[in-house]
């Protein structure tokens, strides 16, 4: 695996933190059930909600992980960052069963559904790029940005004990998240919130 693969992302509400301690990180299908906070956007979740991974279940059926929270998903809530927190899972995630590589935001029109095993045909560069604007290239910001969203798709949940942290935006945010009852390390990193 590329050596800047380090952890996977989930961006998360903290409102959501009591359910994530008892069920872990749930699908969108499962999550569905319980009462929660969302950053999804609505039109995104519809062409989710229609998508189906070749050879594996609906796209609603995985619980979507980032390789690299600092994305367009984070940005377009850069406003909330005070009340978000993005948990940090363990990479043997990808050992798991089931669980597939999307190249990049998997509910686009081009993306390639991967096994762990392919994943040398991500493009980290781009994943891990702290800009995907092209100013001056139309093509290239659309590739990128979509890029930047690079999932790990996990069949219906990601236990918490894969859980290995998370990052929050100040020493506030991290209070409210240990105070939630979250005890696993916390670190503060303004930079992927976009402030």
């Amino acid at each position: 695996m590329d050596p800047r693969v380090t952890e996977f992302q989930c961006i998360m509400p903290m409102e959501n933190i009591p359910s994530v301690l008892v069920h872990g990180i749930l699908s969108h299908a499962r999550a569905s059930r319980l009462a929660h906070a969302t950053v999804a956007m609505e039109t995104m979740q519809e062409k989710r909600d229609k998508k189906h991974v070749p050879g594996g279940l609906k796209l609603h059926q995985y619980a979507n992980l980032y390789f690299h929270a600092r994305n367009p998903m984070l940005f377009k809530r850069k406003d909330q960052a005070a009340s978000l927190c993005v948990l940090r899972i363990s990479t043997d995630v990808r050992n798991l069963a089931g669980v597939v590589f999307a190249d990049s935001n998997a509910s686009g029109d081009y993306v390639r559904f991967l096994s762990p095993a392919q994943w040398q045909l991500l493009h980290f560069d781009d994943i891990y790029a702290m800009d995907w604007r092209h100013p001056n290239d139309p093509i290239a910001y659309y590739r990128h940005r979509s890029r930047k969203c690079a999932e790990v798709l996990v069949p219906h949940r990601v236990e918490y004990s894969l859980l290995t942290g998370a990052w929050v935006v100040d020493r506030r945010a991290a209070e409210r998240l240990s105070a939630m009852g979250f005890t696993l390390p916390i670190a503060i990193d303004p930079v992927l919130f976009f402030c």
